[in-house]
């Protein structure tokens, strides 16, 4: 099977042979067999996990090159009354460890009713939307969105994980 092993970011390269549409999960790989949108298989077989963006190039053995488009997904849309209301709302999502794409009016997260609860309690506009989700990297990550892989409360901080990390948690990591 035909292998893509390296990974171009967006506007460093051109002319795709194929085009895979990968949501936000999906688009953290290392291994895995993919068919393009035009019907190309190939074996994506990185040499480490890769948080990948719409618009990269996955190189083929053959130097062409597959485009990497983030599909849209379900999410909820926070907006706030103003810009310091927005940080506020983002620091509690923080502090719940959520992945969040932040931008100068909005804040994108995954839907959980939970927290759309808290998020109406202090005041946001929350929203359902169907958007490509492209969240922050994290301090800990390599730069360009690489978060390593967190989808729940399971990843690395280079802290102690000895207390308690639900919904709703007030806890400082001094």
């Amino acid at each position: 099977m035909l292998r893509a092993t390296e990974v171009l970011r967006a506007g460093s390269w051109s002319a795709a042979a194929d085009t895979v549409v990968l949501d936000h999960d999906e688009r953290h790989r290392r291994r895995i067999a993919m068919t393009g949108e035009g019907g190309l298989s190939f074996l994506l077989d990185l040499a480490e996990a890769v948080a990948l963006r719409g618009g990269d190039g996955l190189r083929l053995e053959d130097g062409r090159m597959v485009e990497v488009k983030a599909k849209p997904e379900p999410l909820m849309e926070v907006t706030a009354r103003d810009q310091l209301h927005l940080v506020r709302i983002a620091w509690h999502l923080g502090n719940r460890h959520l992945p969040a794409q932040i931008s100068g009016t909005r804040i994108l997260i995954r839907p959980d009713h939970v927290i759309a609860d808290m998020l109406k309690g202090l005041g946001a506009s929350v929203r359902k939307v169907t958007l490509p989700f492209d969240p922050e990297g994290g301090a800990y990550s390599g730069g360009h969105g690489e978060h390593g892989g967190q989808g729940g409360h399971a990843h690395s901080h280079g802290h102690s994980q000895d207390h308690e990390h639900g919904h709703g948690h007030g806890h400082s990591h001094a």
